[in-house]
């Protein structure tokens, strides 16, 4: 299994607009971070977790040529926003493309994307829309997708939960505030976990700070973590000193054999 890393920023992304930061103006393109994304090579195809609004250019830039399936994450914008770019692989290969979905955010994702799901929208002729097949998660019901079998993790992100998940040595998880016991039991044994954290110090409501994703870490146990989701007000270069072993920043492109 090949996990790479499509984006590793926050909503904003990195560099922020009108921002002259150390980190915005810093010339290691690990500090570039587009809006959180990745790709699972797995026994049957290619996963997408999630629909950043930079997927275009994220795809382009890793040579990504089909995508089998999706799992978003949740509705926010800066997971989904690019979904109109799954296109080009519906209408290229002829057929809707499996995403697997929270159930409370499929009636969202219809209202906010109807020329996609209201069936009774038909693009024009000679003309196409993503032809996107919606399949929704339960709970912690394990779901087989591409060969391999996922357990989804929900964690609480304010008002919402955010379904991360196990698959195999892999423990993914975006946009947590904390992980359950029950989430925590589950990703006993992972050997990469895949975490989000924003900055150093303040704590945000809905969202690990470094301090939290490292504590969350070492209750997991994981072999290596990988931080994501983080914010201009941490640097690649500083994180990497800052970090206790086992932890570190991803960054984008970045590949993991797992």
């Amino acid at each position: 299994m090949r996990l790479t890393f499509l984006g590793t920023g926050t909503s904003f992304g990195i560099p922020v607009v009108g921002c002259d930061c150390a980190t915005c103006t810093s010339d290691d393109p690990r500090d570039r971070r587009t809006r959180n994304g990745a790709l699972l090579s797995l026994p049957g195809g290619i996963l997408l977790v999630d629909a950043p609004p930079e997927l275009r250019l994220q795809l382009v830039r890793e040579g990504v040529r089909s995508i089998d399936a999706v799992w978003l994450t949740h509705a926010h914008a800066d997971h989904v926003h690019g979904i109109d770019d799954l296109r080009v692989f519906t209408a290229r290969g002829g057929r809707s493309l499996p995403t697997y979905v929270p159930r409370e955010c499929v009636d969202e994702l219809h209202d906010r994307f109807p020329y996609i799901f209201d069936p009774r929208i038909r693009p024009p002729e000679g003309t196409t829309k993503p032809e996107i097949r919606l399949l929704t998660l339960h709970g912690e019901e394990p779901v087989d997708i591409l060969g391999a079998s996922f357990r989804p993790l929900a964690v609480p992100h304010g008002a919402v939960s955010v379904y991360g998940f196990r698959v195999g040595g892999l423990g993914y998880i975006t946009d947590a505030k904390r992980l359950t016991p029950t989430v925590v039991e589950a990703l006993r044994g992972v050997r990469v976990l895949v975490l989000n954290a924003l900055w150093f110090g303040d704590p945000h409501p809905t969202h690990f700070n470094v301090e939290e994703a490292v504590e969350a870490a070492r209750t997991v146990g994981a072999a290596r973590t990988y931080l994501i989701h983080m914010t201009h007000r941490l640097r690649h270069r500083d994180l990497l000193g800052r970090l206790p072993d086992g932890i570190e920043p991803a960054y984008d492109g970045l590949t993991l054999e797992i």
